[in-house]
């Protein structure tokens, strides 16, 4: 097990030199993003002021479901492009960040949206129990947006078990990972937002430094991934 700082050098030292397609992708990730959120923002914020409006409220309603839409069916699938892009980054130097977030994204596009939305609702479900037990296995099934890509012959359900076993014992570690970023965060506030776009790359770069750790240490206590 390698400590938090490790992750967090590896990550930069991939990214040396590779931060502008890093941030081009991230960019082109909120862009998209923007373009569902923005409507229903602007609707809602107007029906914040006029409450009784009940051709507002209709229209908060339908871009209520367009978001939700988007999320579900180009969000979620773009989530899994980008942070196997920067794996890649990690891994194999490939610096063609933006071009295979949207390869990755889109090919085997059904299975790995169904993988991550069952990991989504899994943890929705133990989180609709008590709020610990859902973050407990949202870490759980943490790895498995690298795992439907890693290895696409396995099943959704698969990679969610696979990812269980691999953060058995490791669920704190990533936790504390995530808290070591907190600074980061703080700082993209006080920009208002703005850091995001540094703190985006860094950060996910460091959780593939993590899931290549997990991973190693899980095939070798099993002899490869079963």
């Amino acid at each position: 097990m390698k400590e938090n700082q490790v992750y967090k050098n590896e990550a930069l030292t991939a990214l040396k030199g590779k931060w502008p397609q890093a941030i081009l992708a991230v960019l082109a990730y909120i862009g998209i993003a923007m373009v569902f959120m923005a409507p229903y923002e602007f609707k809602y914020m107007q029906l914040l002021d006029d409450p009784t409006n009940l051709a507002l409220s209709a229209s908060v309603s339908k871009w209520s479901l367009w978001y939700t839409l988007g999320l579900i069916f180009l969000l979620l699938p773009l989530t899994i492009g980008l942070v196997n892009s920067l794996k890649r980054l990690l891994t194999e130097g490939d610096d063609r960040v933006v071009r295979n977030m949207f390869n990755i994204t889109f090919k085997s596009y059904w299975h790995n949206l169904w993988g991550v939305l069952l990991t989504k609702i899994f943890a929705s479900l133990w989180a609709l129990l008590l709020i610990v037990p859902g973050i407990i296995k949202g870490l759980s099934y943490a790895m498995t947006s690298y795992i439907l890509v890693d290895y696409p012959e396995l099943s959704a359900n698969q990679a969610i078990n696979l990812s269980r076993k691999m953060m058995y014992g490791r669920k704190f570690d990533l936790f504390y990972l995530y808290l070591s970023f907190i600074g980061w965060l703080f700082l993209c506030f006080l920009t208002l937002g703005i850091g995001l776009i540094w703190f985006l790359p860094y950060a996910q770069t460091a959780e593939a430094s993590f899931y290549e750790d997990v991973k190693a240490d899980y095939e070798s206590k099993v002899g490869g991934i079963a």
